[in-house]
């Protein structure tokens, strides 16, 4: 299957799972995507993440995290910068989520990396997604 734009499906997918109760998401991998998984890790969104092969393909498996064995702690993924439309941020200009009770995730030229460590780096880039 030939997906247009492989970020949102990753969020879409981890944003389904978590709201269907699931335990564990199976992404297609790719550098992109293995970077913004750790990101969520890091910051504490999800519970683990492992590589593995499905057929042939690379893929993701993703283990969600819940508050008390119930509420998710994903409770939204938002995709900001899309193929159609890209967006950017100086680094005076990297958005705040809920103020700051949520991450930013941004691509910038040392790689991809949350709004804080973008601020603090004084790096400028393409804002991917909001995470809360």
């Amino acid at each position: 299957m030939n997906v247009s734009d492989p970020i949102a499906d990753m969020l879409t997918r981890i944003r389904n799972a978590s709201r269907a109760r699931h335990t564990e998401v199976v992404v297609p991998a790719s550098r992109t995507k293995r970077q913004i998984a750790r990101i969520l890790k890091d910051e504490g969104f999800i519970e683990d993440v492992m590589e593995a092969q499905d057929g042939g393909h690379p893929t993701l498996r993703i283990t969600l995290k819940y508050v008390g064995g119930k509420a998710p702690v994903v409770s939204g993924l938002k995709r900001i910068s899309k193929p159609g439309l890209r967006v950017y941020a100086g680094k005076t200009d990297i958005p705040r989520v809920l103020g700051g009770l949520g991450i930013v995730i941004v691509s910038t030229s040392q790689g991809i990396m949350t709004g804080a460590q973008a601020r603090k780096a004084q790096l400028g880039g393409e804002v991917l997604a909001f995470v809360w």
